[in-house]
């Protein structure tokens, strides 16, 4: 089992990293991003005339822009000020400078992860864009909420585009407030009664007084307004493909509710459902009932590949509420008397940390887009305004003094980092359901690896259960869930630990911390296999394709065993010059990391630029003739979890001495031909698909169990316990194919 010198090198390296780890700062709350990017740009790039960046100032996040010793204005970073986390599910940085007048002088993006970008959009037209902001009137913007300027969007990158756009005004908003820049002052926290709403009220309404009283709110277009607004915008090609059919037929008919309020959520939801709801939500979060008929669906279909709903989202002053699939849930009706049929029914959760304050005013924006070509495509935004009626607020006593100034900066601190945790915590719950799916997955599994030799003595049972697995890794795991691992998630920790180490950052994603989690543990037990051999996605996606291929009688080439041993360093040498380039830079590694097809076959399921999804192609097609062709040769993420996977302390697959010499049955019948000729199982090329342990009790096949079987046989004949079957012929080995 466990050999003395392995458990002392894992005890070493379990030391090691515990001691790394603790010498390892955690990110500081108030530590400024800004800094890291400022070399990347001129000054006189963001702040015109400016020939040098001032010190950080102590208490605002924020870098002068000077010339000489005069300042001209002030350059920050729109991740130092609020959330700018795009498509990709990476912040989105972008730095922007800001005159005295509150007038935004000049944007530059400095870095993005964004996929979508990445694959087809040119980077330069992203940048244009974000440029563009420059001569933005941040005064104008406070003045009406944030929509006084027209949003560029650019087709096929509506989410990233969006994202930019809110992070620059709502964080040019808070700075130029907290400086005071064009006579804008910061917002002082109300000291009279304040106002919030009454959970006692659990009145039920009908649907025409709800809508009556303004509980429920209306936006209604019919195609005239929709025709009549891109003609007004002035977009000729939009013009020029107005909205077919009758100008009276509805576009859409919009309404929204505060779901949560008890008396409109009783009233429109229903007992159950609301209770359901309710149940959901966590301390502080809220959620609106967003339904809508018509030819135009407020939802789309962007949320079904990238999870975001793009056509609607939440503005409260300097607040702006993006939903994510996760923060969705449909409706099957809509529970108040006599409200009319919708086509479109859906609860949307706004997260405590957001800042949202229902007894405020708010509104949704809706985003309406008109194809102008085949990619192309124009957009406009209509808002619908929404008040909860005074009916449901109650007054309260004002709310205590602020602190000090003095604490300010700790409490700034302390709110950041309560709002991180309080991010991935509910992350975790909304996505429980997913966590105990895969829980049980993989909890199964470890069992099956527990009791291999129980399982692996019916070798039908074993062949379906390998395949149902590897469909279930496949279509939920991969293309539902996205829970793919990648050699960037190595790197990344990596770096990680020898810069500022913070598990908030891997919590984000619950999936894929529970499979790095059981991966880490796998490790030590089984080796790399049971993550390569049974929950990567892409190895799920090769082996079934060859399944098929097999079924199809495609010929398979067996790689002579000289040339294929010479080939199982190639995948050492891609991730280790992987791991050379993120040393110098994380971003160039993630760059050349796209050597994994994971990204193209995976997580966009192929809806990527020709060149990428040839690549991803070509392997699978070279997987049809030699099974798991990149798990065998180039896979990165194999060879990185093989090298510590050499510490494993237990040798699980039973073999015999008559194995290699002479039988090599299980040789020739290994799917990547991880045992030797002289039939040593090579444990970094093993992907533990348990097909040798069946061959090991195999009574049929295995030339082993056919001996002692049949010397059983003749003992039991010569002892008298079974009579002799004169017909019966001599057992032979099945041959291997």
């Amino acid at each position: 089992m466990g050999h003395p010198r392995h458990i002392f090198l894992f005890a070493i390296l379990s030391l090691a990293v515990v001691l790394g780890l603790a010498g390892t700062a955690p990110v500081k709350a108030d530590d400024a991003l800004v800094q890291q990017y400022l070399d990347k740009v001129a000054p006189g790039e963001l702040v015109p005339g400016a020939d040098t960046f001032g010190p950080l100032k102590s208490d605002v996040p924020v870098v002068p822009a000077l010339n000489g010793k005069d300042t001209l204005g002030w350059v920050y970073l729109t991740s130092d000020f609020v959330s700018t986390t795009g498509y990709s599910g990476k912040p989105i940085h972008t730095l922007v400078g800001v005159d005295k007048d509150a007038v935004i002088t000049g944007v530059r993006l400095v870095k993005h992860s964004e996929p979508i970008v990445l694959i087809g959009i040119p980077d330069k037209k992203i940048r244009a864009v974000t440029e563009g902001y420059a001569g933005l009137d941040l005064k104008a913007e406070a003045a009406s909420g944030g929509s006084a300027h027209d949003l560029d969007i650019i087709s096929g990158a509506t989410v990233t585009i969006m994202v930019i756009d809110d992070s620059i005004i709502r964080s040019g908003l808070k700075v130029a407030r907290t400086l005071g820049l064009g006579g804008l002052a910061s917002e002082v926290a109300e000291t009279g009664p304040q106002r919030e709403v009454d959970t006692g009220k659990t009145d039920i309404i009908d649907w025409m007084t709800l809508t009556g009283d303004g509980s429920v709110r209306r936006l209604s277009l019919d195609v005239a307004q929709i025709n009549e607004s891109f003609v007004v915008q002035g977009d000729k090609r939009a013009v020029d493909r107005p909205e077919k059919g009758p100008e009276t037929d509805t576009f859409i008919d919009l309404y929204l509710a505060l779901a949560d309020v008890p008396s409109i959520g009783l009233s429109l939801l229903g007992e159950a459902e609301y209770a359901n709801l309710m149940a959901r939500l966590n301390d502080g979060d809220h959620a609106i009932l967003v339904a809508g008929r018509g030819r135009y669906s407020f939802k789309g279909s962007g949320y079904v590949r990238g999870g975001i709903f793009d056509r609607i989202q939440l503005i409260q002053d300097d607040v702006s509420v993006r939903f994510h699939d996760r923060q969705h849930n449909r409706v099957g009706t809509i529970a108040a008397d006599g409200a009319p049929a919708f086509s479109e029914m859906d609860l949307f959760i706004i997260p405590a940390d957001s800042g949202f304050e229902p007894a405020r005013e708010f509104r949704l924006q809706l985003l309406v887009q008109r194809p102008v070509g085949p990619i192309e495509k124009v957009f406009l935004t209509f808002d619908l305004g929404y008040r909860l009626p005074d009916s449901y607020l109650k007054t309260v006593a004002p709310a205590a003094a602020p602190a000090a100034a003095s604490g300010q900066s700790n409490g700034a601190a302390s709110d950041k980092d309560t709002g991180v945790q309080a991010l991935w915590k509910r992350i975790w719950n909304d996505r429980k359901t997913d966590v105990l799916i895969l829980g049980a997955a993989i909890a199964v599994l470890t069992l099956v690896f527990f009791f291999q030799m129980q399982v692996t003595r019916n070798e039908r049972f074993t062949f379906w259960f390998r395949i149902g697995f590897l469909t279930f890794t496949l279509v939920w795991l991969g293309w539902m869930e996205n829970a793919q691992l990648s050699v960037v998630n190595v790197l990344a920790f990596f770096s990680a630990l020898t810069s500022d180490f913070s598990w908030d950052a891997f919590l984000m994603d619950p999936l894929v911390f529970l499979l790095w989690f059981s991966v880490a543990a796998a490790l030590l037990f089984w080796g790399r296999g049971a993550y390569c051999g049974w929950l990567c996605p892409f190895g799920a996606l090769q082996e079934l394709t060859n399944r098929i291929a097999k079924l199809c009688r495609i010929p398979q080439i067996e790689v002579p065993w000289g040339l294929h041993e010479r080939l199982w360093p190639v995948k050492y040498i891609i991730f280790l010059g992987l791991f050379g380039l993120s040393l110098y830079s994380l971003d160039v590694a993630e760059h050349y990391a796209e050597v994994e097809p994971f990204k193209t076959a995976i997580i966009l399921k192929f809806q990527r630029a020709w060149p990428f999804v040839l690549f991803a192609v070509a392997l699978l097609a070279a997987g049809l003739f030699i099974e798991r062709f990149y798990c065998r040769y180039l896979c990165p993420l194999g060879a990185a979890l093989a090298i510590p996977a050499r510490l494993r302390m237990f040798d699980w697959l039973k073999r015999y001495r008559e194995c290699g010499n002479p039988c090599n049955r299980c040789a020739k019948e290994c799917m990547v031909q991880a045992i030797h000729p002289e039939g040593n199982i090579n444990p970094n090329e093993c992907l533990n698909c348990l097909h040798c342990q069946v061959l090991y009790q195999h009574d049929q096949k295995c030339p082993v169990c056919i001996k002692k079987l049949a010397k059983r046989r003749r003992f039991e004949v010569q002892t008298g316990l079974v009579k002799p079957d004169t017909n019966a012929k001599a057992e032979t080995p099945v041959p291997a194919k």
